[in-house]
């Protein structure tokens, strides 16, 4: 998820999940929001679940060492890698040169896709439906765009020379394709498939991507020793028997139960 700091003040809590009592070493200090579920989220328990969460409890066991989630507001993930607070970012964070210029990054293990919420009868208008393309959108000039500023909604149809009305949340963006006010909306799948399910009369979804953002672990700049040691442990995600078939195993009836189309291939394959 290419996310954006939504607060100004960030709170840090720490998560102990000690995986493998015989693990050797100090604890593998793991950064991630737990708010974004079903890949960073919280049990009733006050534990860590998701995704996110057993890659982190998987990388430590490829370390032979104890997983430490801690639970970091997404905005404040960078500043605590720099602060040493924690070791490693695993938070669905979007690879992208802003931020490699502060940190170092591992290669892609997961892609978040950029999809379309469109407004049904601006769809049937318009002859769209839910494997139309993200060209034909685009041909389609009187398309008008909702959108928050800074955000992807708003930077990749500017991009094309599209005029974007802005919003202040995702809420009323969201409203304003429901309403009929806008026509489209882009955004990562959970938003835009969370809006479709809160309008499923008014809207729909275009699942052609219009970026595939790569999602990457963050360690701290020049960390090249830990940098190395994350790479190898994602080389061996693709193997047979390897973590994707584990999280396929795991997640797939979960996100095919969010999403409503598809499962863990979705944010597997670029």
């Amino acid at each position: 998820m290419n996310k954006t700091p939504l607060f100004l003040f960030s709170t840090v809590v720490a998560l102990t999940l000690l995986t493998g009592c015989g693990m050797n070493g100090t604890p593998l200090r793991v950064g991630m929001d737990l708010r974004y579920p079903p890949f960073e989220s919280i049990t009733e328990a006050g534990e860590p679940v998701g995704i996110s969460v057993d890659v982190a409890n998987a990388f430590g066991e490829f370390l032979n060492r104890p997983t430490e989630v801690l639970n970091t507001n997404f905005g404040t993930l960078i500043p605590s890698l720099e602060s040493g607070e924690i070791d490693i970012v695993i938070a669905s964070m979007s690879i992208t040169t802003a931020r490699q210029e502060i940190v170092d990054f591992t290669d892609p293990y997961f892609y978040f896709k950029i999809i379309t919420l469109v407004n049904q009868d601006f769809a049937d208008l318009n002859g769209l439906d839910e494997d139309s393309t993200t060209e034909a959108i685009l041909a389609i000039e009187s398309t008008r765009y909702a959108g928050i500023a800074s955000q992807v909604s708003a930077t990749i149809p500017e991009s094309f020379g599209k005029t974007v009305t802005e919003f202040v949340d995702l809420g009323s963006a969201i409203g304003s394709v429901a309403d009929g006010t806008s026509d489209v909306l882009l955004m990562s799948a959970s938003p835009v498939v969370n809006g479709f399910k809160a309008n499923r009369e008014s809207t729909l979804v275009v699942w052609d991507s219009w970026v595939s953002s790569p999602i990457g672990m963050a360690v701290q700049k020049g960390n090249a020793e830990l940098l190395d040691l994350a790479n190898d442990f994602i080389d061996t995600f693709a193997d047979e028997g390897g973590l994707y078939d584990t999280l396929r195993a795991n997640w797939d009836e979960t996100v095919l139960e969010q999403l409503e189309r598809y499962g863990m291939d979705f944010y597997i394959l670029p």
